[in-house]
């Protein structure tokens, strides 16, 4: 078993002792085409340390790991940075097995953990910026509260100058490359985008403020390894970098025109309004709700600057689907957008207006009251659909600059 499922060691002291999920396809609304990784972390300390732990369904794998380094009864302490349970779920079974001396979490992540498993353990929590002796190391603490839950925190060791960062610097990747540095950078940005607007956005300005801290700190950040995804151990700035313009929020020539149709007539009007974007200078991601993930959608987002959408009208209100994408996209927060809607009817056409009310609520910057077709388009209402292109392209380039 321990042959099996090696410890990787990342540091001279620190191993990566996780798990990789590669069929996870869905993560509570999330599609990850690509699988994700529950990283876990043994510090070989003279107080032998483990952070985090993985996912329920993985905790033989994480016991293996442990084991092809020490026997797991080893380890004194356990120190969970986030409570969420892809992260905990192995945590009360891994206590009975360890018997570990202590278990450190924020003081929220105490709450948590205790409402999450009733523990018989007792659990220590952990101040900002506090510290606790390993013997010839120590770990200081910083609380991270909502990046992403109230509970979150990042644990860093001083003595191999590794940041163990939870939910940030994170993606959902199953790979078995274990270094970003190892892995295509295409792959990197777009999976790394995609966790930050997925998971991250609605928390900007905490990313923004958590940066600034970080740097205050001072702290000699040789690795950020966090709790899903590959490790940084290169150009460490990069990922700094990336999470510091995503929190920015700000708008590029970009459009991302999403939409559903019933009979194609959506559609139509949809690419009419591409072309005018596109000629009107305008990048351009047209989006079928049929075709195209939310998840996916809120991704294209994150570097645009306007957002148009498309619905039919039926039973009087907007089509299921693109309602299912204005309230994930309205809970995910992404700001410094404008737009409009559109969208084809038979006899009734409240989907427009609808669309419209949700926007204003997500302070999308209207640049029209919309457009509605009755039926299939005619050839006046797709001219109206290429204006209403132009109309928000121009708009961009306001906003924007040229």
């Amino acid at each position: 078993m321990t042959d099996t499922f090696p410890a990787l060691k990342i540091s001279p002291s620190v191993y990566w002792v996780g798990a990789i999920d590669w069929s996870l396809r869905d993560f509570h609304g999330y599609s990850t085409l690509r699988g994700t990784t529950y990283n876990a972390y043994l510090i070989m300390a003279e107080k032998i340390t483990l952070i985090d732990t993985v996912k329920a369904s993985f905790r033989d794998e994480l016991l293996a790991r442990i084991a092809s380094v020490i026997p797991p009864d080893k380890i004194d302490y356990i120190v969970s940075n986030h409570s969420e349970k892809d992260h905990t779920g192995a945590l009360p079974e891994i206590i009975k097995i360890v018997r570990p001396d202590k278990v450190f979490a924020s003081t929220n992540g105490v709450k948590a953990l205790s409402e999450h498993f009733h523990l018989d353990q007792e659990l220590t929590a952990v101040k900002d910026g506090e510290r606790i002796s390993l013997g010839n190391t120590d770990l200081a603490f910083y609380e991270t509260k909502m990046l992403h839950w109230p509970d979150s925190m990042f644990t860093f060791l001083n003595k191999d100058g590794i940041l163990f960062s939870q939910d940030a610097f994170g993606m959902h990747l199953a790979t078995s490359q274990r270094f970003a540095d190892q892995i295509e950078e295409s792959i990197i940005l777009e999976e790394g985008s995609k966790y930050f607007a997925n998971i991250l956005l609605p928390y900007s300005n905490l990313v923004t403020n958590l940066l600034e801290k970080v740097g205050k700190l001072g702290l000699n950040i040789q690795i950020i390894a966090p709790d899903h995804g590959p490790i940084w151990r290169k150009d460490l700035a990069k990922i700094l970098a990336l999470y510091s313009g995503w929190a920015e929020q700000k708008p590029t020539r970009k459009a991302v025109v999403a939409y559903a149709t019933m009979w194609e007539s959506t559609a139509v009007m949809a690419r009419a309004i591409g072309e005018g974007l596109t000629d009107g200078g305008a990048i351009v991601k047209l989006m079928a709700l049929s075709a195209d993930h939310r998840s996916g959608i809120i991704t294209e987002l994150l570097d645009a600057g306007a957002l148009l959408v498309g619905s039919p009208t039926i039973n009087g209100n907007i089509f299921p689907t693109m309602v299912d994408l204005l309230y994930y996209i309205k809970g995910l927060k992404r700001m410094n957008l404008c737009g409009a809607a559109f969208g084809s009817y038979g006899w009734s056409g409240e989907a427009v207006a609808q669309m419209n009310s949700l926007l204003q609520e997500m302070k999308v910057e209207l640049v029209s009251e919309g457009i509605k077709s009755r039926y299939v388009p005619t050839k006046e209402a797709l001219e109206e659909c290429y204006s209403l292109g132009l109309k928000v392209a121009k708009r961009l380039e306001e906003v924007c600059g040229g």
